[in-house]
């Protein structure tokens, strides 16, 4: 392609909206354009991105034995509604009435409608194992969409879904797309890490997640460098310092303040002005968070509960909704607070609450004489202690782990990184396939109900997390597999009919023999900023024709990813450069 013959505008400033790196060389290479927050239009230079990565997905699902379809972005909401999907993910969901005033929606994923093809065109054992899957346009009504790609509004997925007899059958499909995953990552050029997920909303018993470490990764996952566990933020168990399992669910007044090497003081009001914060009340109070209990008012379902942490610690949504087996488990707003504990937000705490649950994490166990709120304004309680003041209904590990915790598999320590997900595979089980009523008859006649598993790939994320791990302060540098061309032909003064000649002579050639995969940069410009734009693109492979190199029969070629520079005869540029790509 010739650069005068397509659309790079390229430019010199980052733009003013963008904080991620990929956002802005994606915006500064010419391969999108904003249209609207969380809509990009994508370039001549980006579709081609987005395009190897679709290509590269696809053939390795091929090769795994998954058989593509496609499913429409337009969904009944009533599938939803029967799942119960409709409530829970109702603040992402694009939802509509069409002419006729029947609602609709733009489907954020497809769970519910390939069970609902499976339901309709599978009926015998026979027909089993199958997985099927699409590349297809996803719709999520984000609040804030952030880093450009990244987090959109729309964007294109992978998603693949497997049908299965039985459980066996249900591994090895997983395992099959365990290892299309790591081809289709290492082949894309990434640096990745795969970690124990959540499911989360999508259900299931088992996931695993794909992430690149990146500082704008908005997922949070923990790594032990010695034992290589990793593990995304909300799953990792913490583990308790001094009693372990030996923790019950009531424990023992004595025996904690033992363990401590304490006694119990009389509990006292104390005077806390305007305090409201764990800070603030540890301040005036000249105590550290790790001698603070807060107590968090949640709500989960119809159902409102207490959950007590050490102050210096953060509850964990996601462990307090498995542990209740409600998925739709949050905090509680000021009203419900007032309401349950008598005071305002910011003084809550379990002396005198009643007719609520109080469950305590771990850490609080281990705790005597401390300082939690009074339920009432400007007051807090300090010399607290469970058993003699108050009891916990429950007891259970219901907070972030955090990077003094050890590692829950060797004991090492962990580090906590951010990361940005770019894969993610679920063993769902019968969630779907029960309720929509995906059943087979087995080999005896008799109906069971399918057993799936979900597989997804972010495209777009493909290639932002290539370019947030693979750059310089120079510009993108592409692995070749998702580079939109492998070789840049600069020509510095083409008004020379010698150096135009040699030029069209090699972008020919080279032609040829890998197709579009050759950019001729034609333009009437100066050479600095040729070789600007060549450093931002961060095409591989860079070769320049210009009087020296006519003069010496030779061209240069350097290579993107290390900026070294070689000259080369003219008439062994065409191999060499084939060697290199």
């Amino acid at each position: 392609m010739r650069w005068t013959q397509t659309l790079i505008p390229t430019l010199k400033e980052d733009p003013a909206d963008a904080e991620a790196v990929s956002h802005k060389l994606m915006v500064r290479a010419g391969l999108i354009r904003k249209l609207s927050a969380g809509t990009y239009i994508y370039l001549p230079l980006g579709i081609k991105a987005l395009n190897k990565a679709a290509n590269i997905v696809r053939e390795e699902m091929n090769r795994a034995g998954a058989v593509e379809i496609l499913m429409p972005a337009l969904q009944p909401p009533e599938l939803w509604e029967r799942t119960g999907r409709l409530k829970t993910m109702a603040d992402i969901i694009f939802q509509f009435n069409d002419k006729s005033g029947k609602p609709c929606m733009l489907g954020p994923t497809h769970e519910e409608i390939v069970t609902f093809l499976a339901a309709n065109e599978i009926n015998s054992y026979r027909q089993l194992p199958i997985n099927l899957y699409q590349i297809q346009t996803k719709f999520r009504d984000e609040l804030r969409p952030r880093s450009g790609v990244i987090r959109s509004k729309e964007f294109l997925m992978k998603d693949a879904y497997s049908f299965d007899a039985d459980e066996q059958g249900l591994d090895k499909n997983y395992q099959a797309m365990y290892q299309a995953y790591r081809r289709i990552f290492d082949r894309a050029g990434l640096n990745y890490v795969c970690i124990e997920g959540d499911s989360g909303a999508m259900g299931g018993n088992f996931s695993q997640e794909f992430m690149t470490p990146s500082p704008v990764g908005e997922d949070i996952f923990v790594q032990c460098a010695k034992c290589g566990y990793a593990a995304t933020l909300t799953l990792v168990p913490c583990g308790v310092s001094h009693r372990g399992a030996e923790v019950t669910e009531k424990s023992d007044l004595g025996g904690l303040c033992a363990l401590r090497g304490s006694v119990a003081n009389e509990i006292k009001e104390v005077v806390t002005p305007g305090t409201t914060t764990i800070e603030a009340v540890g301040q005036l109070l000249k105590v550290g968070p790790d001698q603070m209990v807060k107590t968090m008012i949640c709500t989960a379902g119809d159902k409102t509960i207490a959950v007590l942490l050490r102050g210096d610690h953060e509850l964990n949504l996601s462990k307090l909704s498995r542990l209740l087996k409600e998925p739709n488990t949050n905090l509680a707003d000021e009203k419900t607070i007032e309401k349950v504990t008598g005071g305002p937000i910011g003084f809550s705490g379990p002396v005198g609450l009643k007719s609520i649950d109080i469950i305590a994490d771990y850490a609080v166990m281990e705790m005597s004489n401390f300082v939690t709120g009074a339920n009432k304004k400007d007051m807090h309680l300090v010399n607290t202690n469970i058993d003699r003041d108050f009891k916990p209904d429950k007891v259970a590990d219901v907070r972030l782990v955090t990077d003094k915790d050890f590692c829950p598999k060797c004991r090492g320590g962990i580090q906590i990184k951010n990361g940005l997900e770019i894969g993610h595979i679920f063993k769902l089980g019968t969630k779907y396939s029960n309720i929509l009523g995906a059943m087979y008859l087995d080999e005896k006649g008799v109906r069971q109900p399918m057993i799936m598993g979900c597989y997804g790939i972010g495209i777009n994320r493909i290639v932002a997390a290539l370019i947030e791990g693979s750059s310089d302060a120079n510009g993108i540098i592409w692995s070749k597999e998702l580079a939109p061309y492998r070789v840049l032909i600069i020509s510095i003064k083409l008004d020379d009919p010698v150096i135009r000649a040699k030029s069209e002579q090699l972008y020919k050639e080279l032609s040829s023999t890998m197709g579009d995969e050759v950019l001729w940069d034609d333009r009437d410009i100066s050479p600095g900023i040729k070789f600007k734009d060549a450093d931002l693109l961060g095409i591989p492979v860079i070769v320049t024709i210009g009087k020296s190199t006519v003069k010496d029969n030779t061209v240069d070629i350097k290579l993107r990813k290390d900026n070294v520079k070689k000259a080369v005869p003219f008439e062994q540029a065409a191999a060499e450069i084939g060697k290199l790509v």
